[in-house]
Parts: C-alpha cells; sequence; structure tokens
C-alpha cells in the first residue's frame, strides 16, 4: 500500500500546487541520495517523496487518490507503479512528468473500480490495452553567465530502461514482435458477470499485456527493455534565459510493449555574475569614475561579458548615478541580434590627497556660480 502523499510531503489536503511544490522541493533536497550516500532509509524517503508529488502534482491522479485513495491506482497505473527511483549518477532528478494512458475523469472512475474488481464497462466497454509511453527525465544545470552568452553542451550520464537490443524491444526470443493473446483478443482484460455487475481481471494467459509471449528475450525477460548507462550531450542554446527547459523528444526512458519512449528536459539555472546583472537582454555594471573624467569628460576602457576590451566615450558632465547606454553588448536575443550594456555612474573618491591637489579643490570649491546644483 502506498503512503498517504499528504503525510509524506507534509502538506494538508487542502493545499495549493505552490505549497506541494515547495514541500517536495525541500524534501528531495534532504533525502537525495547524493547528499545521503548509503543511507538505505533516506533513499525509501526519497522514493516516497517522488512518488508523493506524482500524484499531487497531476490533478487527474489527485483527484482520485482524494475520493478513492490508494485504490484508485491498485490497477498500476498510479505514481508508484514501477517507479525505480533517482536513475542519474550526478545529483539529478527522475521524474514521471506525465506518461501514461489515462485520458479523463472517465479513465478515472476506470481504474478505481478496477481496484475495487469492479469492470470497466459500465463506464463505457472495456479500454484497449494501448502501449504506453515511457518515463520522462528531467536534469538540471547551473551555468555562468558567461556560458548562457557564448551558450556550450552540457553532457549528462544517467541510467534508465532503454529497447533492448537483442529482441529490438519485442520482448521475444525470436525478435519478433508477439502474437496477439487469443484470450482476450489483445485487450489484456477478461470480462465475466456477477449479478449485476460486469468484472473485468487482467487476463491470466498474458498478465494483462494484449499480447502472447511463447518464448522470452534472456537478455531483458519480455519486458523488451534493459537498464543501461548513457551519455546525453545536450546543446544549450546562446543567451538562454534563467529557468528555461529545453526538451529533447524520445530521449527519456524506452517504453514498455512497444509505445514511444519519453522526452528528455535539462531545466537551466544561470549563477548570478559578480560584475554583470542581466535584465532580459540587456546586461547592467557598475563603474567608478573619477571626478575630474565625469566633469571634463573623456574616454575609458571597460571589460564586457565576451572577454574583450571596450573603450567607452563620458560625455562631460556626467552625473553619479546616471546609466550610459552602450548598444548591441548585452546578451544574445537568439534572433542574430544583442541587448544593450548600460553602465551604471559612480565616483573614485581618493582618500589621500597631495598639498597641491587639495589646494586645487579649494580652490575650486571657492568658485561661485550662478548655476544650481555646481558642485
Amino acid at each position: 500500500m502506498n503512503k498517504n502523499p499528504y503525510e509524506v510531503l507534509g502538506v494538508s489536503k487542502d493545499a495549493s500546487d505552490t505549497d506541494i511544490k515547495k514541500a517536495y522541493h525541500k524534501l528531495v533536497m534532504k533525502y537525495h541520495p547524493d547528499k545521503n550516500p548509503g543511507d538505505k532509509s533516506a533513499e525509501e524517503k526519497f522514493k516516497e517523496v517522488n512518488n508523493a508529488f506524482d500524484i499531487l502534482k497531476d490533478p487527474q491522479k489527485r483527484a482520485a487518490y482524494d475520493r478513492y485513495g490508494d485504490a484508485a491506482f491498485a490497477g498500476g497505473n498510479g505514481a508508484g507503479a514501477g517507479f525505480g527511483g533517482n536513475p542519474f549518477g550526478n545529483g539529478s532528478f527522475h521524474f514521471n512528468m506525465g506518461g501514461g494512458d489515462m485520458g479523463g475523469m472517465e479513465d478515472i472512475l476506470r481504474e478505481a473500480m478496477r481496484g475495487f474488481g469492479f469492470g470497466g464497462a459500465g463506464f463505457g466497454g472495456a479500454r484497449e490495452n494501448t502501449p504506453q509511453s515511457g518515463r520522462d527525465l528531467l536534469d538540471e544545470v547551473v551555468i555562468d553567465l558567461k556560458d548562457a552568452y557564448f551558450g556550450k553542451t552540457h553532457t549528462v550520464k544517467f541510467t534508465s530502461a532503454v529497447k533492448c537490443d537483442k529482441c529490438d524491444g519485442h520482448g521475444t526470443a525470436d525478435g519478433k514482435p508477439a502474437k496477439t493473446c487469443s484470450t482476450c483478443g489483445g485487450s489484456g482484460y477478461v470480462h465475466t458477470r456477477q449479478g449485476f455487475f460486469a468484472v473485468e481481471t487482467p487476463c491470466p494467459d498474458c498478465n494483462g499485456l494484449g499480447k502472447k509471449i511463447d518464448k522470452k528475450c534472456s537478455q531483458c525477460d519480455g519486458t523488451g527493455t534493459i537498464n543501461k548507462q548513457r551519455t546525453l550531450d545536450v546543446k544549450i542554446p546562446a543567451g538562454i534565459q534563467d529557468g528555461a527547459r529545453l526538451r529533447m523528444t524520445g530521449m527519456g526512458e524506452a517504453a514498455r510493449n512497444g509505445g514511444r519512449a519519453g522526452d528528455f528536459y535539462l531545466d537551466i539555472r544561470i549563477r548570478p555574475d559578480k560584475t554583470f546583472q542581466r535584465i532580459g537582454n540587456d546586461l547592467l555594471m557598475h563603474k567608478d569614475i573619477d571626478f575630474a573624467t565625469l566633469a571634463l569628460g573623456g574616454e575609458i576602457e571597460i571589460d564586457t561579458l565576451d572577454d574583450k576590451k571596450l573603450s567607452v566615450k563620458i560625455p562631460s558632465g556626467t552625473q553619479v548615478g546616471e546609466k550610459l547606454r552602450v548598444r548591441g553588448h548585452g546578451m544574445p536575443n537568439g534572433r542574430g541580434g544583442f541587448g544593450d550594456l548600460y553602465l551604471e555612474i559612480g565616483i573614485v573618491i581618493p582618500k589621500k590627497l597631495t598639498e597641491k591637489q587639495k589646494k586645487a579643490l579649494s580652490e575650486f570649491a571657492g568658485i561661485k556660480s550662478d548655476k544650481k546644483g555646481w558642485f
């Protein structure tokens, strides 16, 4: 029996989606295997947290659980069915991000009734045992702002289910597609009547698969998939925004029973830079300039994010706090252009002055002027 997902995440039954996500992220970081090496209890808690979140993040699954409890997933389509825990070896997470074949409330009710031992005929007839999609995989990477400027390739190493190469995913010893089960006609379920109710149960000859494998593949034991260490190169485009999610279609886990493979997702986080602040596609940097240059004007040299030297003209009378715009030296905008760079002007106040400098400043300060705002 699965544990109550609300209790696992430590949230109330009326918790909002935001509260559920916050609780999940806090617990998944606490019990992550990389932070608790060799701790079996932490590993189990990590799986429980993932299973609980898989139910509560999905409105349909959550509604089914609220109404029927564990029985809503007794048919094997719940979050806990076949959940393999964390497949990554580098601190990443693995979620079922929507794989499966439950298409609406009618499917939820059918699955719940099947969990109680009742057939689905009362809800529109038997559901075909269509191949389910493989699970999606999710990883997260933190990159520097400079990496976001130039773009980079991120390599992910992890273990996941892939199509068995010996049987080509069919699960048969000869590598050919399995024959349709003659007992259930490929539906995966058989039907009998008990009084008013039509009872639907998994086919005893094919175990609900819908196909009959007489001799199983020795490598995958008839599942059509095997676990394998994988390396995936994900290209992060130049100019990517913080919080962006990249998708690689069909690069997730392989599916049993001939379904499509899941997708691979990579969440991008950008580490704050010490010099540049990003605002959309623009960059902002603070620059202290001496009083003489601000008053008289001149040129200064700055280092840009792309490791180049840039000469910038400072107009005479530039004020502290003013922002000077340098066009085309911001972040790539994804359309072949660039944002702008803004210099936020500060001033350098010398701590030590020579007698000559002190005299010059005193004379300057003593000059009268009719203009308001004069130094």
